[in-house]
């Protein structure tokens, strides 16, 4: 009689020590692989043969164990086997077989052909019978569980899908709000700052020195003011999805020079060189022209802002057939390792400060990377302390970019 596919299996005769003694019986073609004065060990998979140490260890303190699941190598591949296995003088009978009724139907086929392992069969038969039924009732009462755990777990995704739409409503809400509010004191800051620009100016002359102090005080603040409000503007554009580009052909060397230039008065304050030598050759490429010149102007302004009076800024250049990098390099105070994941998001800032009391908005390195990010390029930092640092960013050359000249 052939054994079905469930039924087949392996019954061996060990003594206590585990070595083979005799191969009673081999449905799966593994008895090549324990010949007798084999260990039972080698018919296992290595990665568990703690596994079959346990079993054996039951086999030695209790005479008898039951359904132990152990992988087995069967036709090249790991297959899960049920172990069994009792005490046979002068050693053990080891039964292996596909399944828990392939297991219970050698040990009965067992029973039929060897009239001096009855008994011995007999009862394992009945241990394992009251094994298979008590499993299948705890793996009733683990569906039923499971079942009851992933009705909740639906539950829970459905709510939690309410509050994150209920949340983007009221993201949503909050970016208008915040846009309406920036829009509406952009314009009378606009006027306090040319105002106070005009009396630092035109009206030095008629004013004492505590007052041109005053009016110092006033222009500074209102032009930090409207720089945030520009930066919430932008923030809040960003987050609601509103980064509109409008790229065009242009000359990415003219607009870093153009920047370079309006920043060299700031610099100049501080006795700090601002440099740039552009490539000879370089592809024109697509881009949206004023948030590019925003970038720039943030990072040539903060390398200013950051660097010691009578130093260098250097920006550089560089362009390949997919990637045009730009760096600036500054030699300021350079930045903590553990303040260079925050530069990147919005009002986090370091905790170096700028050499001259300049202020800032904890905005702009976080509109740079968005705006980079929207034109398909990336943008990083690498800083030593004390010797300054470089940010660098880059911007993809696409098919229809031509070169200069």
């Amino acid at each position: 009689m052939i054994p079905g596919a469930e039924d087949r299996g392996i019954v061996l005769v060990c003594d206590r020590d585990g070595t083979v003694q005799r191969v009673v019986r081999d449905d799966l073609g593994l008895a090549g692989r324990v010949p007798v004065g084999s260990h039972v060990n080698d018919l296992v998979d290595p990665g568990v043969r703690e596994k079959i140490g346990g079993f054996l260890a039951e086999l030695q303190t209790r005479e008898a164990a039951y359904d132990w699941e152990i992988t087995v190598p069967v036709n090249g591949a790991l297959q899960p086997l049920h172990f069994a296995g009792a005490r046979l003088e002068p050693g053990y009978l080891v039964v292996a077989a596909c399944s828990r009724h392939g297991l219970g139907h050698l040990n009965e086929e067992l029973m039929r052909i060897n009239n001096e392992q009855t008994n011995v069969l007999r009862s394992t038969s009945k241990e394992l019978a009251r094994v298979v039924e008590q499993r299948a009732e705890r793996d009733d009462a683990v569906y039923e569980e499971l079942s009851r755990l992933n009705n909740d777990m639906a539950n829970l995704q459905r709510e939690l899908a309410k509050k994150n739409a209920e949340l983007e409503q009221l993201n949503q809400q909050k970016n208008r709000l915040l846009g309406m509010a920036a829009h509406d004191l952009r314009n009378p800051l606009g006027v306090i700052s040319t105002y106070a620009e005009f009396l630092e100016t035109e009206a030095a002359t008629v004013l004492n020195e505590e007052q041109r102090e005053f009016v110092t005080t006033i222009k500074d603040t209102s032009e930090f003011m409207l720089r945030l409000v520009t930066d919430l503007l932008d923030v809040s554009a960003i987050e609601a999805g509103q980064l509109n580009l409008d790229r065009q052909t242009a000359d990415l060397a003219w607009l870093i020079q153009h920047n370079v230039t309006l920043n060299r008065v700031l610099a100049a304050k501080k006795d700090i060189a601002v440099e740039f030598d552009p490539p000879a050759v370089l592809p024109r490429l697509s881009f949206d022209a004023g948030k590019i010149e925003q970038v720039l102007n943030n990072l040539i302004s903060n390398a200013v802002k950051f660097s010691h009076r009578g130093t260098r800024v250097r920006i550089r250049l560089e362009c390949t057939k997919d990637l045009a990098t730009v760096a600036v390099e500054d030699q300021g105070q350079g930045i903590p390792a553990a303040d260079l994941s925050k530069l990147f998001k919005p009002f986090s800032k370091a905790s170096v400060r700028s050499t001259a009391g300049e202020q800032s908005t904890g905005l702009g390195l976080a509109i740079a990377r968005r705006i980079i990010e929207g034109h398909g390029g990336r943008i990083w930092v690498e800083s030593e302390i004390g010797k300054g640092s470089t940010f660098y960013f880059t911007l993809p050359v696409t098919s229809n970019d031509l070169p200069n000249g």
